[in-house]
């Protein structure tokens, strides 16, 4: 296997004695698109401060596209921080160029590139507006543009749909799957479960600054078991007795998890019985019901 784009060990870093991020360890593989879950204060920002080589861990070493120092690996690197900022007074298309030249992109090349992803994106018709005269959510996409337009090898993201409205939260979509497809590895943290579910190829989730799980989503699916949705032909008292003990019944159907054995010796005794199958559905659990059950509902409701 080739080396990660970013390997941590055991990062520990402290702000008041208090321990924002304790022992957090990731391996970020190459040309996939990794995300870091979890409520606000979970200590996700500062991980990613500390990987980059922005703030120092305490404790804990990590590597960066294979550098110890990780800021030496910086051109190769895209960045959209947390507290976003542009110059007013810039024309976008300017500052997506300059945003470029500050990671090693010639002024020309930048500026062409820039009208390019603006382009793209559907935004070229704002490519000499100034910035103050473009909305937030416009304004912000323009800064991610920004971060991509050198073609890093690393792409990090912290909370980059924050503050977009529904069509750049599209749009930005679609600019995280091109930048894999293009060969560069994304990172980025969030707090909103449905882009994580749509995105990440892997995830780490975080709680009071720990990893409390890491894999692929489908991982993070299989550590709940599967529900069935069971609808009979017909259904007297005597159907209970042959469900499963945690079977609830709600408008004319039943739910249940499925046995580990698996449903079929099940469905036979329901036929046998004479009950029949009218409807009959498995679910897999979402990333929602793996995330409480991994980190707890107090977490959940940090991230509302």
């Amino acid at each position: 296997m080739s080396e990660p784009a970013i390997s941590a060990t055991g990062l520990v870093k402290k702000f008041g004695g208090k321990r924002v991020v304790d022992g957090v360890s990731v391996s970020v593989p190459k040309g996939l698109i990794y995300g870091v879950l979890g409520p606000n204060g979970a200590g996700k920002t500062t991980t990613l401060r500390m990987l980059l080589g922005i703030i120092e861990p305490d404790e804990g070493e990590r590597t960066l596209l294979g550098h110890d120092r990780p800021r030496d690996a910086s051109d190769d690197v895209g960045y959209l921080p947390e507290e976003r900022g542009l110059y007013p007074s810039m024309r976008a298309k300017d500052a997506i160029a300059f945003m470029g030249a500050l990671r090693g992109l010639d002024w020309k090349t930048g500026r062409k590139r820039a009208e390019e992803l603006m382009a793209e994106a559907g935004l070229g018709h704002a490519a000499d507006e100034k910035i103050r005269k473009l909305s937030k959510g416009m304004a912000q996409f323009v800064q991610l543009l920004g971060s991509t337009v050198h073609r890093p090898e690393l792409l990090v993201l912290d909370e980059p749909f924050s503050g977009l409205d529904p069509v750049n939260q599209e749009r930005l979509e679609k600019l995280i799957v091109g930048e894999r497809d293009r060969g560069a590895t994304i990172l980025f943290s969030t707090h909103v479960m449905a882009h994580a579910e749509r995105l990440c190829d892997r995830l780490a989730i975080v709680a009071k600054g720990k990893v409390r799980f890491e894999g692929t989503p489908d991982d993070a699916r299989a550590t709940l078991p599967q529900q069935a949705r069971y609808t009979p032909h017909f259904a007297d008292d005597g159907i209970a007795a042959l469900l499963p003990p945690d079977a609830e019944r709600f408008n004319g159907s039943w739910r249940f998890t499925v046995p580990e054995t698996g449903i079929e010796t099940l469905l036979v005794t329901l036929i046998d019985a004479g009950y029949g199958i009218s409807g009959l559905s498995i679910e897999r659990p979402s990333l929602h019901d793996a995330f409480v059950r991994i980190v707890g509902e107090e977490a959940l409701e940090d991230m509302a």
